[in-house]
């Protein structure tokens, strides 16, 4: 693939993600969008039983191609045929057709409620928590590398012909006391709700699950990369919730 498809190829991967983030974000949210968590659009609704079928056999394959691709050993086997410059980019292709996929063919499930609240001012303090959260989310990705992250400064640096940048270990502002603030931020951002619907339960608990699987997986890769600076790093920061003891050194950048 010449410097300029490459450039081409991550760049459209990267704009692909950034509108189907967003429809994330509206999905989630229950905004104006053709198909929400608890509803919308004109699917007409489905059986309990085959809404929580299909449901979790969408988080399962999103969970399956997330988790597998951003392992060191399947990055290792890509290597083999594909270039590195287009590797990242051809993440957050897959990652980002299967939240498509997902967001396109959720199942609503409205009943029964598992809680919903009626104080506005209490379920004005939930939606912006909420709110709060998607904003870590997106301010963690630029606080280690945002175009690195969705891969466009590897395709930019091949369109240069720079080498990239060997990866730091740092631990910028939300770092120094959560270790993993992006996942921190979902969780913040799936659960903090005034308006709690079985389906919306069902996908809280499964990307829960998720992240929780996929820290343990992303851990001991950053483990094996980073030695005793991780460990060190691991034992005094918080993985989700605020904790810092000491000064951990630094993280790396991208992670």
């Amino acid at each position: 693939m010449t410097r300029v498809l490459t450039m081409a190829y991550g760049v459209c991967a990267y704009v692909l993600f950034l509108v189907t983030f967003l429809w994330a974000i509206a999905f989630v949210m229950n905004m104006p969008v053709a198909t929400t968590i608890d509803g919308g659009g004109s699917r007409p609704a489905s059986p309990l039983g085959a809404a929580v079928v299909t449901n979790l056999a969408l988080l399962g394959l999103f969970a399956v191609q997330h988790s597998v691709m951003a392992r060191r050993s399947f990055k290792r086997w890509q290597a083999g045929f594909m270039s590195p410059a287009i590797e990242r980019s051809t993440f957050v292709l897959a990652a980002t057709g299967a939240l498509a996929l997902l967001l396109w063919q959720w199942r609503p499930i409205a009943e029964p409620v598992v809680w919903s609240v009626s104080d506005r001012g209490l379920a004005a303090t939930l939606g912006a928590l909420a709110w709060v959260g998607w904003g870590v989310v997106l301010a963690s990705t630029f606080l280690i590398s945002h175009f690195e992250l969705f891969g466009l400064q590897q395709v930019w640096a091949r369109l240069r012909d720079r080498p990239l940048p060997a990866p730091e270990f740092r631990t910028p502002f939300f770092y120094r006391y959560v270790r993993h603030p992006i996942y921190a931020g979902f969780l913040l951002a799936f659960w903090a709700t005034p308006h709690m619907t079985a389906g919306h339960l069902l996908f809280a608990i499964a990307t829960t699950g998720y992240i929780l699987v996929g820290i343990w997986f992303e851990e001991r890769d950053l483990v094996a990369q980073f030695g005793d600076r991780y460990r060190v790093y691991r034992e005094q920061v918080g993985m989700l919730l605020p904790r810092r003891r000491r000064d951990p050194g630094a993280r790396r950048s991208g992670s």
